[in-house]
This record gives structure tokens, C-alpha cells and sequence, in this order.
């Protein structure tokens, strides 16, 4: 490759390795496997080993792929959090352990499970958990320190023998068992589930209420000391014991090992058992023991020199394709799941596996018969990946075109991939509606969870949201663990959900492509469900904040069989079709307002709610068409934006006082 040729190709490839830095590290939101970005990387590392007048400061090779959020408070690091130099090879591994010796230097190796999850610090004052922080970009990280104690599994307090400071690094991780609980709650109420553990664990830990993070069932392993006051340690094996006798969960697997044959014999024993591992990881890691020795080698601008990460290949297998099963969600998509010949993956016998959508099927041509490929994807949910070898004479599998469950005609939507089954009857779909339906932003049932409402569904007693008005003490009384006061519990906060205002109900009734903000705003505007249910597209649209997409849907909902006996029988029960809401003011009329931090008595949706009834728009982003910014508490880079271009900010009361309240 020719310079100029180098120089386009490194350009374009820090172009996408950062935006996939930004999807991974601060979205928690992945498009790349892990080795395929390992592979955009490696290729970036041997242009600019070729071409080092190539190597710019910004390069992705040069810095750690993160970035502090601003939805919490920043917290600098003392001591640097680096990445890790990646390695494929065993040749690779050897090449490491020669730079190691050329420094003078004859190291013994600790070498150790790699975890796939978050890197977090924690910092200990007299055996005291007094703060914790992500790793951000390495040298400044957020502050989930409310988070990290929700956690069971991180102890608050060290036992006896802690030193005076300490800080510690560690991953938090999502257990495979709790992965699967959470997905399968996300399924149930229309949520897109976390793609792997690692983003689920991402995702949990940064949270803005402590208590989702608590509830997550989250995890951490720590591996490493980042700074001690008050005792002196010389190698990391030891640090290691002296941390599990703190109490502190230590890496799960370490061995001290002589030379880095012994290491790389360590690391394929650690490949045959990764598989029976309850959490993922993504290699294994070698380090040089003597703490003294790691100062004398040092760290490039992005690596430690003392220590390398192994990273195993992805394992794909072929099998046969027997058959292709639907599926029917609570929106009434239809999901396609493969049904093939049992194979092992990662230690497991699977079966089955998604499909995603037509087009995913039609893009592989897939054929019942099929020879395909299959694998792991982060090592615990099967994929297909590709066919080998198509069936003779086979023809490609088509989607039904009525729905699986209740026969009814499906619905290709032109701005989506999916098919869906409009019928707001479906069997299929009538578990996931009655859970959206009781959800917290939607009627908000206490008592009401995925347990009760999947016990109501398969015993009968429930089709339908409108069934909830109509149960008795008596029925209740014959689900597990009801007991009279449950029950009564439970009736008393469904008859209490009658009284909501329209728009929780416009919400719960899972409204394609409307969210909350949006069934306000529908509400607000028309001020009973009878004038929502008769509006035209050009009336919807005439709300701000509401464009054709979503206007048609709320047209098409209200316009199919089976929504208007459905609305009848709610409406007969009882619940309250009219908006009971202040009546709607122009004092923010053309207006757009971010709101950001913590707000002394407003939560962030009852302030964006009072911006929206005084005809403002409540926006997301500062951008210089904002007219102010609302900033409570630990506020971050949005207030930081507004400052730089000059946008008004707002507090509370000065808010308050603009709208009169």
C-alpha cells in the first residue's frame, strides 16, 4: 500500500472505529462484534507501524474509547484507567514476553480471566466505600457512586485489616442467568432487549434511579490496585489474596505461572473452560507480577507495557436447517426463529435461534434444508450467520401472510422491516399489552407485574385490558401466592387506575410509534378519547411535536377492528376518557426547552410535561434553536453547551415563574 493509499485508508478507518467507540462506550448500543472491531483496529495499528508519520494524537490507538456522558458528575482519575494491547496469536503473546525481557527484565506472569462488562473504581477510606466511577476515557470517568452501593454484591464495608485508602479496579458484569430474566422482561413489555450482557451490565450501571441498577442483579470482579495509603505491595498475585481477604470479589481465576509457554498453556485451559462459565468473557489476560517491575516498563499513551489481552475467535459451527417458527409480540411483530439440527456452541446444545425479520431471511435466501452457520453472539445468544450450502431444488422460505395465532391478515409497513399483526385482539399479544398497559408511565397497576399478569393470561381470566375492570376477589384468590390482602390490594389499585387522566390511558393502550409525551400531547389537544378516536391525519399533525408517521398511526389504530369495542368496554367500566389536565397555555408558544440535572421538586417528566402544556417543546439536545435550558443538579455537558452558545439558563422557581405556576 502506497503512503497516499495508507493515509485514506487510516483516515477511514479512525472515521468508523470512533463512531462505533461512541455506539459501544457511551451509548451502550453496539452495531460491530467484538471481532470485527477488533479487526478495524489491528488493521489501523499495522498502517501506522507502517507509516508512522501517520499517527495522529486523536487516533483511536493513541486513547480508551469512552467518554464521560454528563448525565452524571465527572470524576478525574489519579491514576490513569488504561486499555489493554489486544493479541489473536500466540506468536503475538511470545512477541510481548520478548519486549518484556529486551527491558532487562526476567517476570514471572499472573495470567487471568479477561471479564466482558463495564470497568469501574471503587475507593475505600478505613475499610469504607466512599466512592465509585466509571472509567470514562481513562483519565476522567462519571460518578455512579448511589449505583454501584444499590449493588448486593460489592461490599460497602471491608473487613478487618484495610488500609487507610484504597482504591480498586474492577469489572461490573451481568450474569448470564440475570441477562436471561432481564431480556425476557424486556420482551414482555415491548422493550428492544439488550443486545449482550456486557451492554445490559453498561447499561444498568448507569442508570439515573439507583434502585433499576439494584434490581439488575449485577456483579464484579476486581483485578487490580490502583493506588494503596497505609501498606506496601510488591506483586499483584499477592494483592490479589490480600483483596479477597478484604472481602472484596477478586478475579475468579489467577495462576502464577514461570515463562509465557506456561502462560499460553494456561490460557488454553482457560478456552476449554470458558463455556461453563454463569458470565461472559472476552479473553484472558497476562500480566507481569512485580509491581516494581511494571514501574520500570511503563505504559505507552494507551497501554500499560507490563500486561497484554488474548482474545479467543469466535467458534461458529454448521448444521442443518429443519424449520422456521413464528412468533407473535406484544406489538404485534412477527419474529422468525430457526429450528436446527442441536449443535455445541460455547458449551451448550443449541436449537434454535432468531432470525431477526423477511429481509434478514430473504438477504440469506434461506431454504428449509439449508446447510447454515451458526453461532454465539457474546458468547450466550445463538445467530445464524450464514447458509453453506443451499437444499437442492428448495425454493426460499416465505412469511406467512396471516397472523400465526389468530389468522388475522398481516400488516408490511412501509417504514420498517418488521410484519405485524394489526389485530388488537391476538392472543399472542394479549401477555405484553397487559403488561404495557399496567406499566408505571402507562395506568401504573401497583401490584400489577409480569408474573400476576401472566398467571391472568394463562388461566383465562384476562384477554384484554378491559378484562382487569371485571375481576373478582374470589378469581384472584386462585393465583399463586394470593392471599386476601393481595387481592384486596390489587383490586383496590385497579379501581383506582380508573381514575387516571386520558393520556396514561392513550399510553396504555400501546399505540404504535406514541409514547408518553406524545399521548399528552394527544390528549392536551383533543380532551377526550371520543375526539381522539374521530381525528383525521391533518388534525393530529396540526399538533407541534407530531409528524405524518405518527399521526397515521394513531389513525390506523383507532381505525381497525376491534379498538372500538375495546375503548367501549373500558369506558363502561368505568375509566376516565377525558383529559383532566390545566387547560393549555401559548406562555412557551414556539418555544424549545431542554431540561437537564436534578430538579429540586420536578421530576425531569412533570417538568417537560408543564413545558409542553404551556405550548413549548420539550426537547432532548441543546442546539442554538433552543430558547433555554431548565438545569438542576450535576446538569453536565448540556449546561456546559448552553454556556458556549449562549442559551438562557433557567432554574426551577425562575421556571415556574414563567408559566405562572
Amino acid at each position: 500500500m502506497e503512503l497516499e493509499q495508507a493515509r485514506q485508508r487510516a483516515q477511514e478507518l479512525r472515521r468508523v472505529i470512533e463512531y462505533n467507540n461512541r455506539l459501544y462506550y457511551d451509548q451502550d448500543a453496539p452495531q460491530l462484534e467484538d471481532f470485527q472491531y477488533d479487526d478495524l483496529m489491528r488493521e489501523l495499528r499495522q498502517i501506522e507501524a507502517e507509516y508512522p508519520q501517520l499517527v495522529t494524537p486523536d487516533s483511536p490507538t493513541q486513547h480508551v474509547g469512552g467518554t464521560p456522558s454528563g448525565r452524571f458528575a465527572k470524576v478525574t482519575h489519579t491514576v490513569k484507567m488504561e486499555s489493554l494491547l489486544d493479541a489473536f496469536s500466540y506468536d503475538e503473546l511470545r512477541d510481548f514476553d520478548r519486549r518484556v525481557r529486551d527491558a532487562g527484565i526476567q517476570p514471572q506472569y499472573v495470567v487471568e480471566i479477561k471479564i466482558d462488562g463495564l470497568s469501574c473504581s471503587l475507593e475505600y477510606e478505613n475499610g469504607q466505600l466512599v466512592r465509585a466511577s466509571t472509567r470514562g476515557d481513562g483519565e476522567v470517568g462519571e460518578d455512579v457512586t448511589p449505583n454501584v452501593r444499590a449493588i448486593r454484591s460489592i461490599p460497602k464495608t471491608l473487613k478487618e485489616g484495610a488500609p487507610a485508602y484504597l482504591e480498586v479496579r474492577g469489572e461490573v458484569y451481568m450474569p448470564h442467568r440475570a441477562f436471561q430474566k432481564l431480556c425476557e422482561e424486556q420482551e414482555l413489555q415491548g422493550a428492544a432487549p439488550f443486545k449482550n450482557p456486557r451492554n445490559a451490565a453498561a447499561g444498568s450501571l448507569r442508570q439515573k434511579d439507583p434502585k433499576v441498577t439494584g434490581s439488575r442483579g449485577l456483579g464484579i470482579f476486581i483485578f487490580n490496585v490502583q493506588q494503596v495509603r497505609g501498606m506496601e505491595l510488591t506483586s499483584h498475585a499477592a494483592s490479589l489474596d490480600y483483596l479477597k481477604q478484604l472481602g472484596l470479589p477478586v478475579s475468579p481465576r489467577y495462576h502464577l505461572v514461570d515463562n509465557i509457554e506456561n502462560a499460553i498453556a494456561e490460557i488454553e485451559q482457560i478456552g476449554t473452560e470458558r463455556a461453563a462459565l454463569g458470565f461472559d468473557m472476552d479473553g484472558a489476560v497476562i500480566k507481569v507480577d512485580s509491581l516494581a517491575q511494571r514501574t520500570q516498563l511503563g505504559s505507552t499513551a494507551k497501554f500499560p507495557r507490563w500486561a497484554i489481552a488474548f482474545k479467543y475467535p469466535p467458534e461458529v459451527k454448521e448444521t442443518k436447517l429443519l424449520d422456521i417458527e413464528v412468533a407473535v409480540g406484544r406489538t404485534g411483530v412477527l419474529t422468525p426463529t430457526a429450528s436446527f439440527e442441536p449443535v455445541t456452541l460455547a458449551g451448550t446444545t443449541v436449537s434454535r435461534a432468531t432470525l431477526h425479520n423477511e429481509d434478514f431471511i430473504r438477504q440469506l435466501g434461506l431454504c428449509i434444508g439449508d446447510t447454515i452457520q451458526v453461532r454465539k453472539a457474546g458468547e450466550i445468544i445463538p445467530e445464524v450467520i450464514g447458509v453453506t450450502a443451499h437444499a437442492p431444488e428448495a425454493q426460499p422460505w416465505q412469511m406467512p401472510a396471516v397472523c400465526p395465532s389468530c389468522g388475522a391478515p398481516v400488516a408490511h409497513l412501509a417504514d420498517e422491516a418488521a410484519l405485524r399483526c394489526v389485530n388488537p385482539e391476538c392472543p399472542a399479544q394479549a401477555l405484553r399489552n397487559l403488561i404495557h398497559f399496567a406499566s408505571r408511565d402507562a395506568m401504573d397497576i401497583d401490584g400489577l407485574g409480569v408474573a400476576v399478569c401472566t398467571q391472568l393470561v394463562d388461566r383465562g381470566l384476562v384477554r384484554s385490558a378491559a378484562d382487569l375492570y371485571t375481576l373478582t376477589r374470589e378469581q384472584l384468590l386462585t393465583l399463586d401466592k394470593f392471599k386476601d390482602k393481595s387481592a384486596d390490594n390489587l383490586l383496590a389499585a385497579i379501581a383506582h387506575s380508573k381514575e387516571n387522566n386520558l393520556d396514561k390511558l392513550l399510553f396504555g393502550l400501546g399505540i404504535r410509534n406514541i409514547g408518553d409525551k406524545a399521548a399528552a400531547l394527544l390528549a392536551g389537544h383533543f380532551g377526550t378519547m371520543e375526539a381522539v378516536a374521530a381525528a383525521t391525519a391533518e388534525q393530529i399533525c396540526e399538533i407541534d411535536g407530531f409528524g405524518a408517521v405518527m399521526a397515521q398511526s394513531v389513525v390506523e389504530f383507532f381505525a381497525r377492528e376491534g379498538t372500538a369495542d375495546l375503548v367501549r368496554r373500558l369506558a363502561a367500566q368505568g375509566v376516565n376518557m377525558r383529559w383532566q389536565g390545566q387547560v393549555r397555555t401559548d406562555k412557551l408558544a414556539g418555544k424549545t426547552i431542554v431540561v437537564t440535572g436534578t430538579l429540586p421538586t420536578l421530576s425531569r417528566k412533570e417538568a417537560e410535561a408543564m413545558i409542553v402544556q404551556n405550548g413549548g417543546k420539550a426537547s432532548s439536545s441543546v442546539s442554538k434553536k433552543t430558547a433555554y435550558v431548565l438545569a438542576g443538579e450535576a446538569a453536565g455537558s448540556k449546561l456546559d453547551k448552553a454556556r458556549q452558545l449562549g442559551v438562557p439558563v433557567l432554574s426551577e422557581a425562575e421556571f415556574l415563574s414563567m408559566i405562572g405556576s
